[in-house]
């Protein structure tokens, strides 16, 4: 009797999703990045097929783990929202993230930069944006059928596939979303959080108050429960005993 000699296994490859660096050199640079992907998150909110990430590990090429890449902001349009360690693209229907912005420390070298370029390149990357704070310079690339070429003229720029608008004045970049609208800083977005929760509390509370005052002007409970868009339940046990 012959018997059939097994294949090795092969070993199961792994894809880290850290290499232990941080996520920015500076509060310069993490600023922007936060400003970035928190306003495209905002932007494309209600599209459930957009994936926005900072910082994540992009694996193009399955069983490569050498070959990886860690954009500031990538953007994913077809793929649907949710938590990944990384971002495997064989397990996202081979979609490559159409858009790639990287913000410059003092530590980028020119180098790693051109490697990051030649990476988006060869990958698949549609629109490719650098921005240098220190320097206030931007740069950007746009794929033609020959690969990502020079945006040769970056000022009013409005991306093909965010429809998100780049103005550069000499002190700083701004970016506008397609109503006008232009992004916030992380500051004024925590504010703007502060004082949406304010609002909300004060709303509440005037409805907890007009409860008595409509209650004296002989309204019903069921008439109260519309006005105030609250359950019956709810004027209920927030009326006065």
């Amino acid at each position: 009797m012959v018997s059939q000699i097994q294949p090795p296994t092969q070993p199961e490859v792994i894809y880290p999703d850290s290499d232990g660096q941080p996520v920015a050199n500076n509060t310069i640079q993490f600023g922007w990045i936060v400003e970035i992907k928190q306003n495209l998150d905002w932007l494309f909110a209600d599209d459930p097929n957009v994936f926005v990430a900072g910082d994540l590990f992009w694996y193009p090429v399955e069983g490569r783990n050498k070959i990886v890449n860690a954009p500031d902001v990538m953007v994913v349009l077809g793929r649907p929202k949710g938590d990944r360690l990384c971002y495997q693209q064989w397990k996202e229907e081979g979609i490559a993230p159409q858009v790639v912005f990287e913000i410059l420390s003092p530590s980028n070298t020119q180098t790693a930069m051109d490697k990051k370029l030649l990476f988006c390149d060869r990958y698949g990357v549609e629109e490719y944006y650098i921005y240098d704070p220190d320097r206030n310079n931007l740069s950007g690339w746009l794929r033609n059928e020959d690969g990502l070429d020079v945006i040769p003229q970056m000022e009013d720029w409005v991306s093909p596939r965010l429809k998100i608008r780049f103005v550069l004045s000499p002190e700083t970049l701004q970016l506008y979303r397609p109503d006008g609208e232009r992004f916030l800083t992380y500051t004024e977005i925590s504010r703007n959080a502060e004082q949406e929760r304010q609002r909300a509390e004060l709303a509440e509370q005037a409805r907890r108050d007009a409860i008595p005052r409509l209650l004296q002007m002989s309204l019903s409970i069921e008439q109260i429960a519309q006005a105030l868009a609250l359950s019956v339940e709810e004027v209920r046990r927030r009326s006065p005993s």
